[in-house]
């Protein structure tokens, strides 16, 4: 009994003073991840408040960096208290090795998604509720995660794209917008009264309750764009609160033909 007890009294001391020292440093690590991680949260978050979205966006960029961290934390950990125990980890490590090539070519195409994923939350290109074209495809950001870009289209239809995959993303409602209306008016109309008529649609609009605050600035008339065989070509726009600029649209070009109508002005 005494030589057992010795043993274990040498193994306390030697082995287990390093397994409880290894778990005493891996908690206190762990804790620190977490710290840190919440730290890196409201650091993007700001000082100021931040929309709905935009926490999100934190969060979740908080939370990847918390995982992968931690996840790295207890692999190491493990294998250090398997070589305290007697475990001889040399080929552990070895088939390690060899999973994790066959994994990693397995999984190529996941580690792209979620690095590509990671940067679009960092890089704040796009958020949830923007409209963006990716590729062929565009719609309504639904969700954005480290993986899949979720959008919906007009017509209710949802594409589900690998971030990986994305390599040009143009986002319409990025800060503003801009409704562009482009008209056609008959040679013989007057050019001038036509851009006079326009612009008094556009004061006119931007005193409509119903619409000032979707309008950040008075409506442009840009000006006489191209000559066609049938018409003379106006260009107008005005700028807009983000993904309002298809409303506004709508609107400007209804009060346009109207306006027009009672100023016997023709388009083509």
């Amino acid at each position: 009994m005494t030589a057992k007890s010795d043993l274990v009294l040498n193994w306390l001391l030697t082995s287990g003073a390093r397994i409880a020292l290894l778990l005493a440093v891996a908690a206190l690590l762990l804790r620190m991840i977490r710290l840190f991680t919440d730290r890196f949260s409201r650091m993007l978050q700001g000082l100021t408040q931040q929309s709905l979205e935009q926490q999100k966006r934190a969060q979740t960029l908080s939370y990847a960096a918390r995982t992968v961290a931690n996840t790295v934390l207890v692999v190491v950990t493990g294998i250090l208290l398997l070589g305290e125990v007697g475990v001889n980890v040399a080929p552990l490590l070895a088939a390690a090795g060899i999973g994790g090539v066959a994994v990693g070519l397995g999984a190529q195409n996941l580690v792209r998604d979620v690095i590509a994923g990671f940067f679009l939350l960092l890089e704040d290109q796009i958020r949830v509720g923007d409209v963006v074209k990716v590729g062929d495809k565009s719609g309504l950001v639904e969700h954005l995660g480290l993986r899949v870009l979720t959008l919906r289209d007009s017509d209710g239809s949802v594409h589900m794209i690998p971030n990986g995959t994305i390599a040009t993303v143009t986002n319409l409602t990025k800060d503003f917008s801009y409704a562009v209306v482009q008209l056609g008016v008959s040679y013989r109309a007057d050019v001038d009264a036509a851009i006079a008529v326009l612009t008094e649609v556009g004061a006119e609009l931007r005193r409509d309750p119903q619409f000032a605050p979707d309008l950040l600035e008075d409506l442009e008339v840009i000006g006489v764009d191209a000559f066609t065989e049938l018409r003379v070509q106006i260009a107008l726009h005005v700028k807009t609160v983000p993904s309002k600029q298809w409303r506004v649209g709508r609107e400007l070009r209804r009060r346009i033909k109207k306006a027009f109508d009672a100023h016997g002005i023709e388009f083509l």
